[in-house]
């Protein structure tokens, strides 16, 4: 049976025809019976934003009031005309009823201040974009049982309390949520996540002695250091990738001294030496060494830096061609298109463009701007209508319970965090953008153009590094200066 609307087959396993959606002709598939109910737009009668049925079919133009029609499918609560979801009630009248249930504890057992103050929760889990979503999230999610937990007074409101919950992915969603919320404190996530790690490498060392000269270098020079650059930038993410890589090569570096019956006392250059043959990870013993060494625990050890590898960079016509597409292809989500653009055309680091906020999008009467650091770089006209649309919808797919309103240009799928760089690399990927590649290309272009001073002022990144862009580049300042002269409205 070939069905009218959609000229889809009907099953021949189904024994019953599909509904008809009031005085449609002919029975209708679950997609275009939904579809018929959620048709809404201007009444040609009354001017309306209702659910249009006459005439019947994909070209009703006018209300049931205006055709003399009964009123189907309206919700009991709110009244809106829409598919229902459960005895009576719309999708949207659902998920808050279902999510009140949740907070306000049936049984009575958890406190009347803490429902309060996880109404705040609740808010932001019934603004959902789609209330189906939120509803499977409620019936399904680990992370809905735990706020189930805390709102009856089994689970303490703290972070401490999350942190020793068995089902630790679910309890971070509900942490990110409550934070998000305002009802637990923020706290820095990556250093709390690098603490918990260190606590469990340490456990992992059968040595005393070991356990106990890593414990002091991860305390004083390691957590150290990563809290005071989380005090300097509050909000961004502190990364602790390297620091990870580090303690591990330390941890291996001292299991293989007991192996080879030395001590960190004892371990001479030649040592070191057949150490760093073992792997290329070897290397990251010498910030270790060099605080060992500080503090009279081993001797003076010449450990080299890592080799800076410079790698391929993407073509220049091919990084023109994903540009042009970046800009023009209306197909493409509005996130890979920006976050493609300031990497191909401003060589932004994805962990920099992750934790973009919408306020470095700056709109005046003469265009775009974005501000990397202490000055605003003008756009292109079609990218800053990329960005102008991103700033102003936002990501169409964010977690449950994330805040309506987030000051991150890039969303991530977590309540109230950013996405994530490698979320955000795997999205270009997608679409045929290497983000090292791509950003090697586009800092080997700026700097051939600019002097590392300006260089640096505008992408915001060090002298230095600007200063080795110029020089793989081939840059100097006479040919900026040269430019310059031969432009005629550049200011003295």
């Amino acid at each position: 049976m070939r069905l009218p609307r959609c000229h889809e087959s009907l099953p021949s396993q189904r024994s019953q025809p599909p509904r008809k959606p009031g005085r449609s002709k002919g029975p209708v598939c679950d997609t275009c019976y939904t579809a018929a109910l959620r048709r809404r737009g201007t009444c040609g009668g009354c001017g309306q934003q209702r659910r249009l049925v006459s005439p019947p079919g994909p070209g009703a133009g006018i209300c049931a009031d205006c055709a003399g029609l009964v009123i189907t499918h309206a919700c009991a609560l709110c009244g809106i005309e829409d598919k229902l979801f459960e005895k009576g009630r719309c999708a949207r009248c659902s998920l808050r009823q279902r999510t009140a249930a949740l907070i306000r504890d049936p049984a009575g057992t958890g406190t009347p201040g803490q429902a309060i103050t996880l109404d705040r929760v609740a808010g932001a889990i019934t603004a959902a974009r789609t209330p189906y979503s939120a509803l499977n999230w409620l019936r399904t999610g680990a992370a809905a049982a735990i706020l189930a937990d805390v709102a009856a007074g089994r689970t303490a409101l703290t972070h401490k309390a999350l942190d020793d919950h068995p089902h630790q992915r679910a309890a971070d969603y509900l942490r990110h949520m409550l934070v998000a919320a305002g009802v637990l404190p923020a706290r820095d996530e990556a250093l709390a996540r690098m603490e918990r790690w260190s606590r469990n490498i340490l456990s992992g060392i059968e040595h005393p002695a070991d356990r106990h000269v890593l414990q002091a270098y991860l305390t004083w020079q390691v957590l150290r250091r990563l809290r005071r650059r989380s005090g300097i930038s509050p909000g961004q993410r502190t990364p602790t990738g390297q620091a990870r890589h580090q303690i591990r090569a330390v941890t291996a570096f001292l299991a293989w001294l007991r192996q080879h019956d030395l001590t960190l006392a004892s371990c001479r250059q030649g040592d070191a030496e057949t150490w760093l043959a073992t792997s290329p990870a070897a290397y990251d013993v010498r910030d270790f060494l060099a605080w060992t060494a500080g503090r009279n625990h081993s001797r003076k050890l010449d450990i080299p830096g890592p080799q800076r590898r410079t790698g391929a960079a993407t073509s220049p016509g091919q990084r023109w061609e994903l540009i042009s597409r970046l800009l023009h292809d209306d197909t493409l989500d509005l996130t890979d298109r920006a976050a493609g653009c300031l990497l191909l055309l401003f060589g932004q680091h994805l962990s920099r463009t992750a934790v973009m906020t919408t306020s470095q999008i700056i709109t005046r009467h003469d265009g775009v701007h974005v501000r990397f650091g202490k000055h605003e770089v003008p756009v292109p006209g079609s990218l800053g209508r990329i960005l102008t649309e991103l700033t102003r919808t936002g990501r169409t797919h964010t977690g449950i319970g994330s805040p309506p309103a987030s000051p991150w240009l890039f969303p991530g799928g977590m309540p109230g965090q950013p996405i994530t760089p490698s979320q955000l690399g795997e999205r270009l990927r997608a679409i045929g953008i290497r983000a090292l590649p791509g950003r090697r290309a586009a800092m080997t272009d700026l700097a051939a153009q600019l002097p590392a001073a300006v260089l640096a002022d505008l992408l915001n990144i060090t002298p230095g590094t600007a200063v080795r862009w110029m020089h793989q580049a081939g840059g100097d300042w006479n040919r900026y200066a040269a430019q310059i002269a031969r432009t005629s409205n550049h200011q003295p």
